[in-house]
């Protein structure tokens, strides 16, 4: 259910800001995206999975604080995040 090391690394390769970037914000919202999204998928299965249900909600909250960081900051950064991962505005 976890993130395997090769779907990791291919996400920081598409979104990186430089070279040596594993951490910036479009990284961290990427890989999140991908995790709720296997949440979602597993919830779909599970129905009766509450606490698998709180992670999701934890991911989505930290994913909406790292979004309104870069719209705040970077507004042009955010719409191309957004449009990258299908994500409503």
């Amino acid at each position: 259910m976890s993130i395997t090391k090769e779907e990791k690394e291919k996400i920081i390769e598409d979104f990186k800001t430089h070279d040596l970037d594993t951490g910036s914000p479009e990284v961290q919202i990427a890989i999140m995206t991908h995790r709720i999204n296997q949440l979602t998928e597993h919830l779909r299965i599970h129905k009766h999975d509450e606490s698998s249900r709180r992670g999701l909600l934890k991911l989505v909250g930290q994913r909406r604080s790292l979004l309104a960081y870069i719209r705040r900051r970077d507004f042009g950064r955010y719409k191309s995040i957004t449009e990258k991962l299908n994500l409503r505005r």
